[in-house]
């Protein structure tokens, strides 16, 4: 299957990380290599650019994409979790840019074998990176219960994750669940009926729930974004896309807390901490995308981006 990767906010991320031609830039989350084209694109012969992903099939179409860049770009197979190490493997201590494309590809939700999409039969499986060993059958078929429960709860939003975590226990005991279409029909009977006739389909949330645990989407997030701060250099730009609401609250989270600095009680007449702010945000709120982006590219409906500047060290 081809690996199309339509760069969603293209223009509004370029924007964001106001990129001068000399600078090394991250990004992350390469998928096929859209928002990395616009960035190589922009850089001259000083410039350097980082391609990170933990999916090869994405790497390699990236690689073909971005031939006509091969001379500033270096890519890297690891999870954005790991990118301080990456880098510094490689020499890099400062950066000044990075951009996070948080999710799921739409190569990978729209390729059955993937077993990420919940309209299509295919094996449960949900890995970004197809060698590490967890996938979302070993999650379903072996977790138990009441953490199959929290998953669903916390990680879906699941206001029914009891009812359908016991429907998955009880099947499980008679035979393995092992296709995603099996999943939703589990899911489809645990649901009352009211639930049934929702715009949204029954399956949405149990299937994000899963994908997030499987490849430990949110822990990744944070560690990712709070290293990026750091590596920045002052004037550096952090730019994050994301789909959904539990991604952007440790965003927006994250970059408060960069952008506050004092972390002294209120009623404490001076500043006793002597954290100072790391960065300054720079669109406020995020940014969604255009009415006509939404219209040429469903998937862009739920995503918003949020940047930051990193600001100069301030001495305590």
């Amino acid at each position: 299957m081809e690996f199309v990767h339509v760069p969603v906010l293209a223009r509004e991320c370029i924007e964001a990380l106001n990129i001068r031609p000399d600078g090394v830039y991250v990004d992350a989350t390469t998928g096929g290599g859209g928002h990395s084209a616009l960035i190589a694109a922009r850089l001259g012969p000083g410039g350097r650019l980082f391609c990170i992903d933990r999916d090869s099939d994405a790497l390699a179409a990236a690689g073909e994409r971005l031939q006509p860049f091969a001379d500033r770009i270096t890519f890297i197979k690891s999870n954005f979790e790991d990118l301080r190490s990456v880098l510094e493997q490689r020499g890099v201590t400062r950066i000044d840019g990075i951009l996070f494309d948080l999710g799921v590809s739409s190569y990978q939700l729209d390729n059955p074998a993937r077993g990420f999409s919940y309209m299509q039969d295919a094996p449960l499986d949900m890995r970004m990176d197809r060698e590490q060993a967890l996938s979302a059958y070993e999650l379903v078929n072996d977790s138990s219960e009441e953490e199959l429960k929290r998953i669903l709860s916390v990680y879906g939003e699941e206001r029914y994750a009891g009812r359908i975590a016991a429907a998955i226990v009880r099947r499980r005991a008679e035979t393995p669940v092992r296709t995603t279409l099996e999943l939703c029909e589990i899911i489809r009977r645990a649901m009352p009926a009211p639930a049934l006739r929702e715009k949204q389909h029954p399956a949405k949330r149990t299937f994000q729930a899963l994908r997030i645990a499987v490849n430990g989407e949110l822990q990744a997030a944070e560690r990712a974004v709070r290293d990026a701060v750091d590596l920045c250099a002052p004037g550096g730009r952090i730019a994050v896309i994301s789909f959904h609401s539990l991604e952007d609250r440790i965003v927006k989270n994250v970059f408060a807390e960069a952008a506050r600095g004092c972390t002294c009680p209120p009623e404490f007449p001076v500043c006793v901490c002597g954290k100072k702010p790391k960065v300054r945000l720079v669109n406020k709120g995020g940014t969604v995308a255009s009415p006509e982006e939404q219209a040429q590219n469903p998937r862009a409906r739920s995503a918003r981006l949020r940047a930051a500047e990193r600001l100069a060290d301030q001495p305590a």
